[in-house]
């Protein structure tokens, strides 16, 4: 996902995949497409974070696909300051709510002492081979109330020399076979050896048994059953989808639901990437992108000295979050680790910032309401200046409304100020900034009884 062929590779797969199942989905109907509990909770959760941390933080010159026969040698990594606690102390600053480790990127080493092959924590001057940063990870994210998940790369892999969407360069049936029982071993490790996972990350998804791949989705059906799957394998019942670019922008409108979800091979939104009102599964979206621009190293994902100047703004950071959870998915925070093994002092004030923005124009409403049916209208008790008018569906009674208007009460007159489409677990109208004494919300088409969890300003 963080180099251009990976990026095509993400995209060739989002838009050409086929849907087929044996299944009759003809008889779903619409009110019957609803969310899970954990779907509902990741809803809810609305920001994370994204942390990496790999070979290349120390040899930026290392590109897997350059020269498949070499890979960093382990003798460099040496993080000598690393800190999990400030990391998720970090992340926590910044308004997240969960966090997700980057366990095995494109270059395999990873960071946890796997029994799978040698390239890992267990042989680097780091705590002499003795430490386990997913350990650490885990108890951070614990310690400091952040739940936790993990991406672990199946489809790249420069130390055994595989490329998306993962298979063996070599194209060798044998070897083939080899890798992919390291995967499932490497999973397994990571699934049944830290508890219980928020949420699992498959970029670009795994190979299709179809196509020589393993059946990932018993796996993660026998270990991490309730955990959130981003790209999840087709069958599996929490998952979520990717929104189409790295950008932290979602389209509008983004439906939760989706005429897929998945295929082995990852998230699938066939229609499009708005989602559809009336799909047949519920698979929300999640929005991610990096702290530092995608002008800088790896495209922002990993950290790389002298480049503290390139993170973008709290204005811009603002802005994505209104257009992530304020468009219904959520958001991931992409987060760099230094080569102390730190969040960089910038980072960590920029997420600061970010976190104490959104306290500051989120964090006490004007005023606020619940209800359902077709009109909801919200008293602010005297005229009020508002900038924000956020509205929340009680998804877990589905996704009924389609079309609304939103008004505001000014000097005895209804003026329109807002309209749209899709509400779903969060919309956020970014409004120009005017008094009013009132706030309405007409919903103009729906799939059942509008059910309002929240109308807010703010």
């Amino acid at each position: 996902m963080y180099n251009s062929s990976t990026l095509l590779m993400k995209k060739y797969i989002f838009l050409t995949f086929l849907f087929s199942t044996a299944f009759n989905l003809s008889v779903v109907k619409a009110q019957e497409v609803l969310p899970t509990k954990a779907q509902i909770k990741w809803s809810d959760s609305e920001i994370g974070v994204l942390i990496h941390f790999d070979m290349p933080v120390f040899e930026p010159s290392y590109d897997f696909r350059k020269n498949w026969n070499y890979h960093p040698d382990l003798s460099i990594f040496n993080p000598e300051e690393l800190d999990t606690d400030q990391w998720i102390r970090s992340a926590k600053a910044a308004g997240a709510t969960y966090a997700v480790l980057v366990a095995k990127h494109c270059s395999g080493f990873s960071l946890w002492p796997t029994k799978a092959h040698p390239y890992s924590v267990k042989n680097v001057p780091w705590k002499n081979g003795q430490g386990d940063i997913v350990k650490d990870f885990i108890a951070s994210c614990k310690k400091y109330g952040l739940k936790p998940g993990i991406y672990a790369s199946t489809t790249a892999n420069g130390y055994l020399k595989v490329d998306n969407p993962g298979k063996v360069v070599s194209g060798d049936p044998i070897e083939q076979k080899k890798y992919n029982e390291i995967v499932k071993m490497q999973l397994t490790e990571l699934w049944s050896q830290y508890g219980d996972l928020f949420e699992v990350w498959f970029d670009g998804g795994v190979l299709p048994v179809e196509k020589g791949g393993f059946d990932i989705l018993g796996l993660l059906k026998k270990y991490q059953p309730d955990a959130i799957a981003f790209q999840g394998p087709f069958g599996y019942a929490n998952n979520i989808r990717w929104v189409g670019n790295e950008e932290g922008v979602a389209p509008y409108p983004c439906w939760s639901r989706a005429d897929s979800t998945t295929s082995s091979s990852g998230v699938i939104e066939i229609k499009g990437l708005n989602g559809n009102p009336d799909g047949l599964f519920w698979c929300p979206g999640e929005s991610d992108f990096p702290l530092r621009l995608n002008s800088s190293f790896q495209g922002g994902w990993f950290w790389h000295k002298d480049q503290d100047n390139m993170m973008r703004s709290t204005d811009e950071l603002l802005d994505k979050y209104c257009k992530s959870v304020g468009r219904n998915t959520n958001m991931l925070l992409g987060v760099v680790i230094d080569d102390r093994g730190l969040v960089p002092d910038a980072d960590v004030k920029r997420m600061k910032e970010f976190g104490d923005v959104i306290s500051r124009n989120f964090g006490a409403a004007i005023a606020s309401t619940s209800g359902s049916g077709k009109e909801i209208l919200l008293n602010l008790k005297g005229s009020a200046e508002i900038s924000y008018i956020v509205l929340m569906e009680d998804i877990s009674r589905g996704e009924n409304i389609r079309e609304y208007r939103l008004s505001g009460l000014q000097n005895g007159k209804w003026k329109q100020i807002a309209a749209g489409t899709c509400i779903g677990h969060k919309r956020i109208e970014v409004i120009k900034k005017e008094s009013y004494s009132a706030v309405k919300l007409e919903v103009l088409k729906s799939s059942g009884t509008p059910e309002l969890k929240s109308i807010a300003c703010y």
